[in-house]
């Protein structure tokens, strides 16, 4: 996942999404929480990750969303308005909550809706 300050994008997945870091250099580090992991990599300063063009988004399948959720919610409500969008279910069936990053970057995470 690109990013502007290596620093700010790693300790938002830590502090904020309860990742752990395993390794970081320079311009890179990676993250982990149970079976999913995110490589971070530094792009240059003049980047603009803001841009419509440059905008980016990932998904995470987890399990027992709501309680996941549940977890993170108070990291979460730090976030300035608008950045998290609490569980819902979509139509395509998939239970989700979304959360926008600094660098403008949508990470989704979502399971099945229990039927």
């Amino acid at each position: 996942m690109p990013c502007t300050a290596l620093a700010t994008q790693n300790a938002f997945c830590r502090d904020v999404l309860g990742f752990t870091l395993g390794f970081e250099a320079e311009s890179y580090a990676f993250l982990h929480h149970d079976g999913a992991a995110v490589r971070l990599v530094q792009v240059d300063a003049d980047v603009d990750l803001s841009r419509p063009e440059r905008e980016g988004s990932f998904y995470i399948d987890v399990e027992d969303l709501d309680g996941f959720f549940a977890q993170l919610e108070p990291r979460l409500r730090r976030l300035a308005q608008g950045r998290v969008r609490p569980p819902f279910d979509q139509p395509y069936g998939q239970r989700e909550f979304h959360v926008l990053d600094d660098d403008c970057t949508l990470i989704f995470f979502g399971e099945p809706v229990a039927r």
